[in-house]
């Protein structure tokens, strides 16, 4: 689909920023290593359309939990598997069950965590400044 030229000259938009506010756009900008204008883009975005939008980074890192927990919960089946056909396997202890109950715990408190942090990031503004 191509695009008119009255449609490209509305696609960019030129905007005015306090030195204050071009400080703390840069310092947002640069935590979620993104340049400036990206940044603006995508919160505005997610501002018009109520998204909370994940980084790419962010997003990579949470898909890498979700890797870990597919992990967990096939070594979960091979263990009941086993403790279904005649007790808890003897290389299994009970110590070890709970280390993996709290691996799992964990990585929902992380992953609770970081969808938390992502949506104040979002929504979050700052302090007025002095005039």
């Amino acid at each position: 689909m191509t695009s008119s030229p009255a449609e490209l000259r509305d696609a960019r938009l030129t905007i005015r920023l306090r030195a204050d506010d071009r400080l703390l756009l840069r310092g947002r900008a640069a935590a979620r290593d993104m340049p400036p204008a990206t940044y603006l883009s995508v919160l505005t975005r997610a501002h018009l359309r109520s998204l909370a939008p994940l980084p790419d980074q962010e997003l990579v890192l949470l898909g890498r939990s979700v890797n870990e927990l597919n992990a967990i919960g096939r070594n979960l089946n091979v263990i009941a598997r086993s403790a279904q056909q005649g007790g808890l396997p003897g290389a299994v202890t009970r110590e070890e069950l709970r280390a993996l109950l709290s691996a799992c715990e964990a990585l929902r408190d992380h992953v609770r965590a970081l969808i938390r942090t992502n949506t104040l990031s979002w929504e979050a503004g700052h302090a007025p400044t002095p005039l």
